[in-house]
């Protein structure tokens, strides 16, 4: 497997327009209507996966393995959130990421992610085998 191409330096972000169906009342993680860490999680791993996703060999694809992240800051509805990802560290199949997500007005989250380079046809089979019992404790 080439892993020439990923190099610490890359970026990438996403944002969202925070909607409803964000909030933590809506995705069951609180009772306040403001943007759901789960739902800034899934940002942050969302730019991540942008930064490395177009450069992967074929045939691969990177999972997460470590996510270490504060959520400092609530964001209200109807607020455009942006996360961002930037590759600091590649060990062999290992990709390390600084995280972060602003707001309109201030940084509202950070901190740092991890995910590893898999084979998608050797990660099904061994899911696969798990799925059937074949894999035990």
């Amino acid at each position: 497997m080439n892993l020439d191409a990923m190099k610490p330096g890359l970026t990438a972000s996403t944002e969202i327009m925070v909607g409803t169906r964000d909030t933590a009342p809506h995705v069951g993680s609180g009772k306040i209507k403001v943007l759901a860490t789960p739902v800034l999680v899934m940002l942050l791993e969302e730019a991540a996966l942008n930064a490395v996703e177009g450069l992967l060999p074929p045939g691969h694809q990177t999972v997460g393995t470590r996510l270490d992240i504060s959520h400092t800051a609530a964001t209200p509805v109807g607020m455009r959130v942006t996360a961002h990802a930037e590759v600091t560290k590649v060990d062999g199949r290992k990709l390390i990421f600084r995280i972060w997500a602003d707001d309109e007005i201030e940084q509202i989250g950070a901190g740092t992610h991890e995910r590893i380079i898999v084979n998608v046809e050797r990660f099904d089979v061994r899911t696969q085998a798990k799925a059937a019992g074949a894999i035990k404790k």
